[in-house]
Formats: C-alpha cells, sequence, structure tokens
C-alpha cells in the first residue's frame, strides 16, 4: 500500500503542476493576443470568458487525463436542499457588503448619499438597479464556476496537504497573481500600481476564505460560484460606479475601503473556528491510494 501511495504523490504533484501551466499560459496569452492581436477591449466578453474560464478547463485537463482521479470531489451537486441557505448568503453577501462599504464612505466624507427615496431610503431607480444586477449576478454563475471550479474546488485542497489556512493563503496569492496582468490592459488602473496590486491581493485573499467557507458549509461549488459571481456583478461594480475616485487612489479607492467589512467577516469566520483550521484534508488522489488523515 505504501507503494501505491508513494506513487501517487508525484502524481498529485504532477496535477498541480498542469493545472497551473494551463491556466497561467493559457488566460496570459490569450489576454496578450486578444488585445494586442485581435484589438479587443479589456470589457469585450470575448477577451474575459476564454482567459476566465482557463483555470476550470485546467481543472477538467488534469482530473479527466493526467491524474485520472475523476470528479467525485468537486462539488459539482448543487444541493439545495441541505444548502440552500448558504445559496442565500452567497447571493445577499455582496450587495450588503457593498452597503457597508458605502456607509464607511459616507462617514468618511469620500461620499455624499442621494437618499431621495421614501423614509430617507434610496431611490426607486437604485433600488431597480441593485435588484438588476443581483439578477445578473445568478443568471451568470455558471460562467464564474471556471474559476471556482478551478481554485477553490481542485487547487486549494492540493496544496499544503489541504490544510486550510495555509492552502487558503497560498490560494489567495496565486489566484491574485493570475489576475495581474489586467492593471496593464486596460481592465483595471491604478494610479500607483504598486499600491494597487497590494490592495488587489490583499483583496483576494479575504475573499477566498470567504468561498472557503461557502464551499466547506455547502459542499457545492456552485455556491462559491454565485458569491464569486455578486463579488464582480454586484460589489465592485455598484462601488465602482458610486464612489468618487478623484482621490488621488484611482480605482483602488472602492477596493481599499471593501476591505474593512471583508476583514470584519473573515475575522468572524476564522476567529469562531468556522473553518476546518488545523485538520488536514487528504488530497483526494492520495486517499484513493490509502493515504490517511492526521
Amino acid at each position: 500500500m505504501s507503494v501505491l501511495v508513494n506513487h501517487a504523490k508525484p502524481v498529485a504533484r504532477k496535477g498541480v503542476t498542469v493545472f497551473l501551466v494551463i491556466s497561467f499560459a493559457g488566460t496570459w496569452l490569450w489576454l496578450l493576443f486578444a488585445r494586442s492581436g485581435l484589438g479587443l477591449s479589456p470589457l469585450h466578453p470575448l477577451l474575459q470568458l476564454p482567459g476566465f474560464c482557463m483555470p476550470g478547463i485546467a481543472a477538467v485537463v488534469v482530473r479527466r487525463w493526467i491524474t485520472k482521479e475523476g470528479f467525485a470531489d468537486a462539488g459539482l451537486k448543487l444541493r439545495l436542499k441541505v444548502a440552500w441557505r448558504y445559496y442565500v448568503m452567497a447571493w445577499l453577501g455582496p450587495p450588503l457588503i457593498a452597503a457597508a462599504t458605502l456607509a464607511l464612505a459616507a462617514v468618511a466624507g469620500l461620499w455624499d448619499p442621494d437618499l431621495s427615496g421614501p423614509g430617507g431610503m434610496p431611490g426607486t431607480k437604485e433600488l431597480v438597479s441593485v435588484l438588476g444586477l443581483m439578477m445578473a449576478a445568478l443568471i451568470l454563475t455558471p460562467l464564474y464556476s471556471g474559476e471556482e471550479f478551478g481554485w477553490t474546488s481542485y487547487l486549494r485542497p492540493r496544496l499544503f496537504g489541504g490544510r486550510t489556512v495555509p492552502s487558503a493563503v497560498a490560494t489567495g496569492l496565486i489566484w491574485a497573481v493570475w489576475h495581474f496582468p489586467l492593471a496593464f490592459i486596460g481592465y483595471v488602473e491604478f494610479t500607483n500600481v504598486v499600491i494597487g496590486l497590494a490592495v488587489w491581493t490583499l483583496s483576494f485573499q479575504l475573499q477566498e476564505v470567504m468561498l472557503l467557507w461557502l464551499y466547506q458549509r455547502s459542499g457545492s461549488v456552485w455556491v462559491a460560484s454565485l458569491a464569486h459571481a455578486g463579488n464582480n456583478m454586484v460589489l465592485f461594480l455598484i462601488l465602482g460606479e458610486t464612489l468618487d475616485e478623484t482621490e488621488g487612489l484611482g480605482a483602488v479607492t472602492p477596493m481599499l475601503l471593501t476591505l474593512a467589512p471583508l476583514a470584519v467577516i473573515c475575522l468572524c469566520i476564522v476567529g469562531g473556528r468556522r473553518l476546518s483550521r488545523g485538520r488536514r484534508i487528504t488530497d483526494p488522489l492520495l486517499a484513493r491510494h490509502g493515504a490517511g488523515t492526521d
């Protein structure tokens, strides 16, 4: 049995290596070709979709043909009956975080809210717009599963033996670096690139903790994908359109303010021991060959 386990370890490492090569090379080369060769706008769907689906494609290739471990541990079931509350959290979380961020911006004097609606609430137009973005996030969830199927479902459990804290930190860092070319092709513009990328990286780290928690609790990659879609389509779109970006920090301003509510949520998750901290989650490929847990 030990011979089989020893054989499985190099195969598992090979799987992670191939996954990272496909994810990074496939995405970065496509962005370069689409931007320079085809002249596509950074916001063009044809530029975004192939690259952003690359981690999911890489996970399929590795699971099916490199390690041949299959998809039993991929969290592909919807699990609506048992995980419905986590779907609700994933759907309502981004607009609530946006509201908390805007409240912080108002207190800091960076935003003057227009509360022209009944009872001093936002107007009907604003509320309808937010609901529209939330529906868009729900509809576009399958597209964002391309990332979550790769990062959270495949990569994270295979780093550091699946130990939650180091694997989550490593995944968040890798996920952030994978996005870095977007700061150089016009998708996001930072007045100070170094500061912008640092804040962006921290944002990815905090988001990964939340996405991991949703994935662990629900057992479904679709919950994490819904939250991911909400972060992009609701949280950051609302903040990008609402907050005044004339403070000298450019696009980093909404992102910087968002760190506060994100950090509070992550502290509640980690402080409340809601993640499986300290428990080694064995690599599924090794488990199949009889390796035990710590």
